[in-house]
């Protein structure tokens, strides 16, 4: 099945620059935490990321446990390079990660030199590619020297299996170190992926971007939409009891899962500290709707500013050990 992607892809894609390297990423990107395990079809993954790709999304999220079960996602979206992308390989960011549960016994999970290498070697072998483009150490191991674990993510780069490395789910202080260690070996560390949305803003009261920004290091955040709570929380109405209720922010013009995930993006993206916003979408629709939060002119600062006096967070603290993303 032969696959022509739009001709007009780059036309509506914002790029931005990873922190201080030479990569640029769109400002929305794909990821394949849900929706691409074996309990959907391979058709169905096949539309949504047509459909990304023909609206400028370059970047592919995966990770190694993605499913389910886990592999399942590094598996389909193996599938698809060789049936629909090949020909695009050198268009696309294609990330992974390592650090959750993969498999039974000690060497199956967190950030030891064994596992995180390992895993990338199996990644690769599903997903069928001699390299990935940005290869993550999923969370911070606290009973892993973080030296270890960093070192391994030199050894994939200098291995020719990553062409960046990066961390994802590491709180500020974690990061400076990380980072730090990183810069001495050789290979800076070039994005952090943490979870942030208008309901969960950690990263902002932890002193994460900030600590970014200083260490010229991008972000790429996951669950902007708080896993859907901000495209369908509302949709029957705005509830009494609810922060949107005691302000203006939240208008009826705004109750539809597309008007609703265009802000939620719109409120991330502010102020460009963040490089790219990480979505997911169970049909292809939901991507399109997404994107076009790029070109609304809708939000003005005025309403942005409004909608962080409602939109408080509602988890000020990474969990110690996160939820899988």
């Amino acid at each position: 099945m032969s696959y022509d992607p739009a001709s007009d892809r780059y036309d509506r894609m914002i790029f931005n620059r990873c922190g201080l390297s030479g990569l640029k990423l769109p400002a929305i990107s794909l990821g394949l935490w849900q929706n691409f395990g074996d309990d959907r079809s391979l058709e169905s993954k096949r539309a949504i990321c047509r459909t990304a790709f023909d609206l400028g999304i370059t970047h592919f999220d995966l990770a190694n446990n993605y499913g389910p079960p886990p592999g399942s996602a590094e598996a389909a979206f193996g599938e698809l390079i060789r049936t629909d992308f090949a020909p695009f390989r050198d268009e696309m960011i294609i990330s992974s990660k390592a650090g959750y549960r993969m498999g039974p016994g000690p060497y199956g999970e967190w950030g030891s030199r064994k596992y995180l290498l390992s895993s990338l070697d199996r990644s690769l072998k599903r997903l069928g590619l001699d390299y990935v483009d940005i290869f993550y150490s999923h969370r911070f191991d606290p009973e892993t020297p973080l030296e270890e674990t960093m070192a391994a993510l030199d050894s994939a780069v200098r291995q020719g299996k990553a062409l960046y490395v990066g961390i994802s789910n590491y709180r500020s202080e974690q990061t400076r170190e990380a980072a730090a260690i990183l810069k001495r070996l050789g290979t800076p560390c070039l994005i952090h992926q943490p979870r942030y949305s208008m309901f969960d803003r950690w990263t902002e009261t932890d002193g994460l971007f900030d600590t970014l920004d200083e260490d010229g290091i991008g972000s790429i955040v996951f669950s902007p939409l708080a896993q859907g709570t901000l495209t369908d929380k509302y949709l029957a109405g705005i509830p009494t009891d609810s922060r949107a209720a005691a302000g203006k922010w939240l208008s009826p013009s705004y109750l539809s899962e597309a008007r609703l995930a265009q802000m939620a993006l719109a409120a991330v993206l502010r102020g460009g500290r963040v490089t790219s916003a990480l979505i997911g979408a169970s049909r292809p629709e939901q991507v399109v709707d997404c994107v076009k939060a790029l070109d609304t002119r809708e939000f003005s600062a005025e309403e942005l500013a409004e909608i962080d006096l409602y939109a408080i967070d509602a988890n000020t603290t990474p969990p110690a050990r996160p939820a899988s993303t």
